[in-house]
């Protein structure tokens, strides 16, 4: 079966999408076969994972839209990991979820039944740091989602706010999804704030907490449209990666 995950807060600027794309980079290396699967109207995992001489005419919007079957917009971008694109320009993404998804509520269930078909093992999904019926409908298509988060006064609002979105979507359509793991993220512990609130976070019952520091390798990786792994191996980044890849494929 396949394990659909998700990362998401309500916050903009904590690296969901850089965590994403090395997630999964990281999962197919342990010789799993996983899709990346960008939800983002603003494009930033595909103008990242794609490189610039690779041109596509598909996008996520026209598998959900039933203009297309899925693998005609799947791209194999590395060994074992692929993704499902939005376009950077003329994306009909935000049209479509503003118009239809209503009436489709579990279209992102209909999503990994096909890619279950073509043997996926891993679907990671980037959103957007909004709660719209596009993230919620993502959401309830995930059996796990990860927060990623910075060590700040706010993080702790966003987590409670994000936290209580999740209980009225589970609540309101009976499904449990996962939620479990906290990502620091950004993390300077030069910076007293990030040292005080990064352990505050570490002392929140229930939840594993992981630690990745402000890495200037991985802003540099993405520049040449490479992952962490490829770019800077040795980065102090890919072993707090790893640890997260280890729980990810228990």
């Amino acid at each position: 079966m396949i394990k659909s995950i998700s990362l998401h807060i309500l916050k903009g600027g904590t690296g969901k999408t850089t965590l994403s794309g090395n997630l999964a980079h990281c999962i197919s290396k342990h010789n799993k076969k996983t899709i990346v699967v960008d939800c983002d109207m603003q494009a930033n995992l595909s103008s990242w994972l794609i490189k610039s001489d690779i041109k596509y005419n598909y996008e996520l919007a026209d598998v959900l839209q039933g203009n297309i079957e899925v693998e005609k917009a799947i791209i194999k971008i590395r060994d074992n990991l692929y993704i499902i694109p939005t376009k950077e320009n003329g994306s009909n993404l935000r049209a479509y979820a503003e118009t239809k998804l209503t009436k489709e509520p579990f279209i992102f269930d209909d999503l990994n039944q096909e890619l279950e078909k073509l043997d996926f093992e891993y679907a990671i999904y980037d959103l957007a740091p909004s709660m719209t019926q596009l993230e919620r409908c993502i959401l309830l298509g995930c059996v796990e989602v990860i927060t990623p988060i910075t060590p700040e006064y706010f993080g702790f609002n966003g987590i409670e706010l994000f936290y209580n979105e999740l209980l009225q979507i589970k609540k309101g359509y009976r499904k449990e999804i996962k939620y479990d793991k906290i990502i620091l993220n950004i993390v300077n512990n030069s910076f007293e704030t990030h040292k005080y609130f990064s352990e505050l976070f570490l002392e929140i019952p229930n939840y594993k907490v992981y630690k990745i520091g402000q890495d200037r390798k991985l802003a540099d990786s993405q520049r040449n449209y490479q992952t962490i792994f490829e770019y800077y191996p040795k980065s102090n980044s890919v072993l707090e990666l790893e640890k997260i890849t280890e729980d990810l494929l228990k």
